[in-house]
C-alpha cells in the first residue's frame, strides 16, 4: 500500500497531450494514399522539414514545436494514419494512433492516444483541422488495473452527462486516489491535479455541458498500488445530434 500523504498537499503534473490538437493546420498536397503514407512516415522519422513546408506558413513553425514537445516526452513514439469515409459535405477524416513508452525511475510508462481529424481541402490545403474523439492515456502500470472509462465522445450543450472511471475488481481494504477536470482547449500543455482519496472505487461525476457548442477537455488521474494511469478525453459539445 502506498503513501497517500505524499500526494495529498501537493499537485500532481499531468500531462494533457492537448498538444495533440492542432486546431487550424493545411497541408500543400492533396489528400492522396501517397500523401497520407508520406505524412506517417515523415513523423516516425521526424522529418521536421517535411511538416514545415506542408503546413501554412503561420503554422509551419508552431506544429513542428508542438510535435517536437512529444518526442522528448516520449522518443519512440509511432504514428499511425488512415483514412476514413466521410458523411460530412466537403469534410475528409484522418483517423490517427500514437503510441510510445518511456522509462521513468525504473518504471515504463505507456503513451496510447486516439483522435479523429476532420479538415476541408482548400485550393490544394488542408484547412480548418479540427481534433474530435480524442482519447489519451499514459500509465506504467502494465495493464494489470482493470479500469474502465466511460465518457462520452458528445453531448448536447446545456445538458447533463456522466463521467465514469471504474475499478471493475473489488479494492477491498486498498487505498486508491485520483482527480479530474476540466480544461479549455488552449490551456497549458502541462497542469496540476490535486490528488484525493476515493473510496468509491473510481471517478463518478456529473456534471452539465456549455451552452454554446464547442469541444470540452476533461482530464484525470487514477494512483494505485500498482500503478498510475493518467487520461485525457474530449467531448464534443453539439447543439444537435
Amino acid at each position: 500500500m502506498f503513501n497517500l500523504n505524499l500526494f495529498r498537499n501537493i499537485g500532481f503534473p499531468l500531462y494533457l497531450f492537448i498538444y495533440l490538437i492542432i486546431p487550424y493546420s493545411a497541408i500543400t498536397q492533396t489528400l492522396k494514399v501517397d500523401f497520407i503514407r508520406n505524412l506517417e512516415t515523415s513523423l516516425n522519422k521526424r522529418d521536421l522539414e517535411f511538416i514545415r513546408k506542408n503546413f501554412r506558413n503561420d503554422e509551419n513553425k508552431n506544429i513542428p514545436k508542438q510535435f517536437s514537445k512529444i518526442i522528448n516526452d516520449f522518443p519512440n513514439t509511432k504514428w499511425k494514419i488512415k483514412r476514413l469515409k466521410s458523411n460530412i459535405p466537403n469534410k475528409e477524416i484522418l483517423r490517427i494512433k500514437v503510441s510510445g513508452e518511456k522509462i521513468v525511475n525504473e518504471e515504463i510508462h505507456i503513451l496510447e492516444s486516439n483522435f479523429d481529424y476532420l479538415f476541408s481541402i482548400v485550393n490544394g490545403k488542408i484547412n480548418e483541422g479540427i481534433i474530435k474523439n480524442l482519447f489519451t492515456t499514459i500509465r506504467n502500470d502494465d495493464k494489470k488495473i482493470d479500469i474502465s472509462f466511460q465518457i462520452p465522445d458528445r453531448v448536447l450543450t446545456g445538458s447533463k452527462y456522466d463521467i465514469d472511471i471504474i475499478l471493475n475488481k473489488p479494492l477491498e481494504e486498498v487505498i486508491i486516489a485520483g482527480a479530474i477536470k476540466p480544461h479549455q482547449v488552449n490551456s497549458f500543455f502541462e497542469q496540476e491535479i490535486l490528488l484525493l482519496p476515493l473510496a468509491s472505487g473510481g471517478i463518478f461525476k456529473m456534471t452539465r455541458a456549455p451552452s454554446k457548442p464547442g469541444m470540452q477537455i476533461w482530464s484525470g488521474i487514477i494512483v494505485h498500488p500498482k500503478g498510475m494511469i493518467t487520461f485525457t478525453k474530449s467531448i464534443d459539445i453539439v447543439d444537435e445530434f
